[in-house]
């Protein structure tokens, strides 16, 4: 279950001190300064885990959060912060680096390091909140790529990540595939940073080593699109499909056979979802690339064991 605080519940007297107890349960210890404490204070957050990572989402009225030297010292899990503002201007301050982040811009936050954020009236944001240790960077790399994301060409394919994650959590995080999501936003993410810690090597080496990350990204992007295939991924990362199908090969991936998984499991979460009762296992099928209903089901019942229709009619299913 989500951690959730909605001030709307609660005496406007007690908001003060319920929005700073939930801060220090979401995220990092810091203070946390109303912009006016005496007025209209109120605060929607929500966290929602995704495997080895993640989201927290903020609506609130202006706010700032001070994060000192001596509160960053006493972290004993160094955590990185990935945001999209969503709404307002942010102004984010660390490691001598001072930003504005408007809606729709991405950044980074250092959670082991001291910083100051904040935004006037009425704002939002939602990021995903990665351990260190999952990333398996050194600090060097992640703090050099704070201030810098904006110089990596994986810097607008993140924030749109992020903004879906963080617009979507509450059906991301209870799906099945809620772990295997976070372990590709956790790769996605390192990515992002070595790339962006190295603005002088945005070379070749760079963008082979983050080309498969990309791919997988992009397909899960894409697979309700029915020209979906390698030639338009190849085209689309402004790569050969035969140093594609290369790329795929030296990690030892098969990336045809991938993403008829990826659909798969898409349409069997939407076969079983209250709303797809009115469609049948065709449309299904159709919605997920899969053209032959024949070869849709064989393919079904290969993975997981049982027909669409037995999997619909199970209980609890769409169709029960």
């Amino acid at each position: 279950m989500p951690f959730v605080l909605n001030t709307a519940d609660l005496p406007a007297k007690d908001r003060v001190e319920a929005v700073h107890a939930a801060m220090l349960q979401a995220s990092a210890p810091c203070y946390v300064i109303h912009e006016d404490p005496d007025g209209d204070v109120h605060a929607l957050m929500g966290v929602w885990d995704l495997g080895s990572a993640n989201i927290f989402t903020n609506r609130a009225s202006g706010i700032r959060l001070l994060r000192t030297a001596k509160q960053a010292k006493q972290d004993v899990e160094p955590v990185v912060a990935l945001s999209v503002q969503q709404l307002a201007h942010g102004r984010h301050e660390q490691l001598t680096v001072r930003q504005v982040i408007r809606p729709g811009e991405l950044m980074a936050v250092d959670l082991s390091a001291p910083y100051e954020f904040s935004w006037p009236g009425n704002g939002a944001a939602g990021c995903v909140q990665i351990p260190f240790e999952q990333l398996g960077l050194s600090v060097d790399i992640i703090r050099s790529a704070v201030g810098n994301l904006r110089a990596s060409p994986l810097y607008q394919l993140f924030a749109n990540h992020v903004a879906h994650l963080s617009r979507d959590a509450d059906r991301l995080s209870a799906d099945p595939g809620a772990a295997i999501l976070g372990a590709a936003t956790v790769e996605l993410a390192r990515a992002l940073l070595i790339s962006a810690a190295r603005p002088d090597q945005h070379s070749n080496a760079v963008m082979h080593q983050t080309l498969l990350t990309r791919v997988r990204a992009y397909v899960r992007q894409h697979l309700t699109d029915p020209d979906l295939s390698p030639a338009t991924i190849a085209a689309a990362h402004n790569v050969s499909l035969r140093y594609l199908y290369k790329i795929c090969a030296q990690a030892g991936f098969s990336l045809e056979q991938w993403i008829i998984g990826e659909r798969l499991h898409g349409a069997r979460e939407e076969l079983i979802r209250p709303g797809s009762r009115g469609r049948t296992i065709a449309m299904v099928a159709r919605q997920w690339g899969f053209s032959d209903p024949t070869h849709f089901t064989r393919r079904f019942r290969s993975a997981y064991g049982v027909t669409p229709s037995e999997w619909r009619a199970r209980p609890g299913g769409a169709g029960s």
